[in-house]
Order: structure tokens, then sequence, then C-alpha cells
């Protein structure tokens, strides 16, 4: 049996940043024979739920993680420590248990995986906790 990492929100935990999930019955069905490591890498880092929404400033989660760029909400708070502590926890869980793949959702912050927010704009890029992830020779996987 592999062992997968999950954005929690996509198996119906209520972690996204407006206090709702984004239930995926497929993804569910695909990783039924698999085990599957729920994360949020946002609360991970201390954020509550729900939360303000946040976007990149400066570069997406690769130049988060270089020094390069921001996470920043809307109201103007500075989240970047938040994200890199919350996608380090994640890598260590993904050590601990030997996982090689992470089905993460699209367009956030933290696990966007292809494209992701730059204020209003969505734009190519990765999440944070992806950044990281990929850095480590973790294979992500976005999920709609």
């Amino acid at each position: 049996m592999q062992r997968v990492l999950v954005s929690a929100c996509l198996l119906g935990v209520e972690s996204r940043f407006d206090g709702g999930a984004r239930t995926s019955p497929p993804l569910i069905e695909k990783l039924r024979n698999e085990c599957v490591i729920p994360v949020c890498p946002e609360q991970l880092g201390g954020l509550p739920t729900p939360r303000e929404p946040a976007s990149f400033q400066g570069g997406d989660g690769a130049a988060v993680l270089r020094g390069e760029g921001r996470v920043v909400t809307v109201s103007g708070r500075d989240v970047t420590r938040e994200f890199v502590k919350g996608a380090h926890k994640v890598l260590k869980l993904a050590r601990l248990f030997s996982v090689k793949k992470a089905y993460f959702k699209s367009k956030s912050p933290s696990c966007g995986c292809g494209k992701v927010y730059f204020g209003e704009k969505l734009l190519p890029g990765v999440g944070v906790c992806t950044a990281l992830l990929q850095a480590n020779g973790i294979e992500v996987v976005e999920v709609g």
C-alpha cells in the first residue's frame, strides 16, 4: 500500500480559508486502497480556519522559499512565515512516512501546482508547500 499526502479539504475536511471543503469524490475513490495522510499546510503553520484569503507578491512558492517572494492576505498581513512553517511540517510528515506522492488542491498558495493567485490574477506558479515537496523529490498531482 502506497502512502500519499492529500490536501485535507479534498477529503471533506473543512480546512479551506473560507472554512469550507472542496471534497473530491473521484479522488477519494481513486485512493480508497492507499494509505492517505490528510494535511493542511496553512493550519499546520498556525493559521486559523476560517482565515483571510492570501496570495503571492514578488513570486510564487518557489520564490518564497528563496526569500524572493511573500504571501500576503487581502488586508495586507504578511503570512509568509506561517506558510513556510506549514510546508516544512508537511515535508517532515512526508519524510517520516516515506511519502513519494501528494494530491494537492489547485490554485492554493500552499498546495497549488500549475497556477496560483498573484492578487486577483491566476498565473503560472506553485504553492509554497508544493515547491518544497517538489524540491525534495516528491511528486505533486494537482486536483481541481
